[in-house]
Order: C-alpha cells, then structure tokens, then sequence
C-alpha cells in the first residue's frame, strides 16, 4: 500500500509561491489584452465594413479551432526568435514567459471577443438609435453608452473565462516554465514524491477557483438579480 509522505511541501513553499506568482502574472496580463483586443475583435465583426468583419471571424474560428497547447508551441517556437531580431537580443535570451503571455493573450481574446460580441447585442438597438439622434458619432456611442452596459451584463461571463484561463496555464509546461504547476511536478519528481505534490498542487486550484466561481455567483445575483 503507498505511504503518503507531506514532508516535501513545507520546504517547498517558496518554490511553489515563485510558481504561483507566474501563473497569477500570465493570467492577469492574458485577461487585460485579451478583454482589450477581444473588444476591438467584437467591434470589427459587428462593423458594416466587410474587411474588417471577415479578418475578425477569420481569426476568431482559427483560435477557437486551435488546441492551446498547439498555440503555445506556436508561440514557443516563433516568438523568442522574433523578438530577438527585432530588439537584438542575443540568442538564448530566456523568453518563454513572455512568449506564454502572447500565446495566451492572443488565443483568449478570441474567446473575450465572442462574450463581448454577445454583450454588446444584448444592449436594446433602440440606444443606439437614441446616440445617433444626439449627434454622437459611432464611436462616441460605443464608447460612452453601448460598452458600459454592455460590460455590466457581461462581468460574470468576463471573471468566468478568467478562471478557466488562470486553470489552462498549467499547459506551459509544453516550454518547461515552472508556473504552479511546473513547480510542483518539479519538486514531487526530484523528491520523488509526485502524488503528493500534484494532490497539493490540484488542491490548491480547487480552492482558489472555487472562491472565485463564489464570488462570480454572487455579482452574476448582483447583475441579474431573479
């Protein structure tokens, strides 16, 4: 029968708060440039500019149609390369975070720009209609009257994508960057008390995405009370 041994996790506290401060640091970056240039997608596929329309379904349907593992490969590959040409860096520079927050950035924006996309056509035309007979122009009206109600019906679906990408960084173990996860494979395997580590490690994801799905029920109430 296996003996469970813990005696590896105090020690390894440190290391896995370094982790953890990684997978917080994709998750909050991948959310701010995902909501932004999500926003922008929305607004592209709901213009009567066919160009502009096309290029944002286009690239909606191939992030979604993408595994993210592969996007993070992509971007593995890819990036280091190109930021090392573009700013001349020398070769080996270590940029697999920054490639991380890129892939993720970019692949859940294509997620954001559908949440949005749904808030902002859950907005009754009539206001839109409304800013035009006030002289505001297209973006005024978006900016100053569609978006914020828009952004107010979608804040429970907004927080709820974040949780599931704050779950989805443990796939950059695909660069060997030690986030949370990575951590904790990291130190089970060189202790050679990896079912303890991954237990802790599944443990702590359960409670901190628990709380967090608490607290969005709680706005989701707040927001659209029954």
């Amino acid at each position: 029968m296996y003996e469970f041994d813990w005696s590896s996790i105090p020690g390894a506290l440190p290391f896995l708060w370094d982790g953890m401060k990684i997978s917080l640091e994709i998750t909050l970056t991948a959310v701010v440039i995902g909501i932004v240039w999500g926003t922008l997608l929305a607004m592209m596929r709901l213009s009567s500019l066919k160009p502009l329309a096309l290029f944002a379904a286009g690239y909606v349907n191939l992030f979604r149609a993408v595994p993210l593992v592969m996007v993070l490969l992509w971007f593995f590959l890819i990036v280091p390369k190109f930021i090392e040409q573009l700013f001349g860096l020398p070769p080996g520079t270590d940029l697999r975070l920054t490639s991380a927050m890129i892939g993720f950035a970019l692949f859940e924006s294509a997620y954001y720009s559908e949440i949005i996309r749904a808030g902002i056509q859950s907005v009754p035309k009539g206001q839109m209609a409304a800013c035009s007979a006030l002289g505001m122009t297209y973006g005024q009206a978006m900016r100053l009257v569609i978006l914020p109600q828009a952004f107010r019906n979608m804040v429970p679906l907004l927080l709820t994508q974040a949780i599931i990408l704050f779950q989805d960084t443990s796939l950059v173990y695909v660069s060997a960057l030690a986030d949370f996860f990575g951590a904790a494979y990291k130190v089970g395997d060189r202790d050679g008390r990896l079912v303890e580590l991954l237990l802790f490690a599944g443990a702590v994801y359960f409670v901190i995405c628990f709380a967090a799905s608490t607290v969005v029920k709680r706005l989701q109430k707040k927001f659209h009370p029954a």
